[in-house]
């Protein structure tokens, strides 16, 4: 039996990737448990898809997925999701943006009766590591994500702290019914995932992390992405109010 599915969604991640498996393997079997590693790889254009294939043809413990075309994160993680035999399905950025030692505590907290586990960035025991270079940059995508979290809670009722973080768990059973109704391809499609969560009333637990700030957006791409996660968030009620998610 598999005790644990990790999902890494994988696009043009060929500067890390290899090494990313190799600590996730590692981790995995310290743990001493039966695992799979679930890879979708995204329509990769930048020879990620070689690596990829190279890094999991003798590893019986590993799966790749190939999307012919990039899709979205939100696709890649529903192929895995969907795809993962385990007791409990996790995903997490390809870059190990968090630490794989912050598996535990999610895995901790399935264990202990949450049937979804997020990692929530703004809790006041969660811990940032990130370059000077980008202190200028925290204060302006702190407050961004703040307006988006409320805009989250007031339009469709999602009442997590931090939405889309890239780190969340979910029990099997959790996992098959919420990703059998998401929808969403692009980046909202965490949101999407603890919408219809809160609506099977599965219970959510929201648990700090350690979190390496690696990368910052340039400002077109904050104000792009928010108009994009704002239609997206009306896209979600208008998907509820026609029953979509209820079937």
């Amino acid at each position: 039996m598999i005790r644990t599915s990790l999902v890494i969604p994988v696009y043009n991640g060929g500067r890390f990737i290899e090494r990313t498996l190799e600590a996730a393997r590692a981790y995995l079997e310290r743990r001493g448990e039966k695992f799979e590693i679930i890879v979708v790889d995204d329509g990769s254009n930048d020879g990620s898809s070689e690596i990829l294939a190279r890094s999991t043809v003798d590893h019986g413990s590993m799966q790749l997925l190939t999307h012919p075309t990039n899709g979205g994160k939100g696709s890649a993680v529903r192929s895995g999701m969907l795809k993962a035999r385990g007791d409990r399905v996790i995903f997490t950025d390809a870059d190990l943006a968090y630490p794989l030692t912050e598996v535990d505590k999610i895995l901790a907290a399935l264990d202990s009766g949450a049937d979804v586990a997020i990692a929530n960035r703004v809790d006041p025991d969660s811990l940032y590591h990130m370059s000077p270079a980008f202190f200028s940059y925290l204060y302006t995508r702190h407050v961004l994500s703040r307006v988006f979290n409320l805009a989250a809670r007031t339009l469709i009722g999602v009442g997590a702290s931090d939405c889309q973080a890239g780190l969340k768990g979910f029990r099997r059973e959790a996992a098959e019914a919420i990703f059998r109704r998401q929808r969403l391809d692009g980046f909202t499609f965490d949101v999407e995932v603890l919408f219809i969560a809160r609506r099977l009333g599965l219970k959510i637990r929201e648990v700090p992390v350690e979190f390496h700030y690696l990368s910052e957006p340039s400002t077109v791409e904050f104000a792009r992405d928010g108009l994009y996660a704002i239609r997206d968030l009306i896209g979600i009620r208008r998907n509820a109010s026609r029953g979509l998610y209820d079937s």
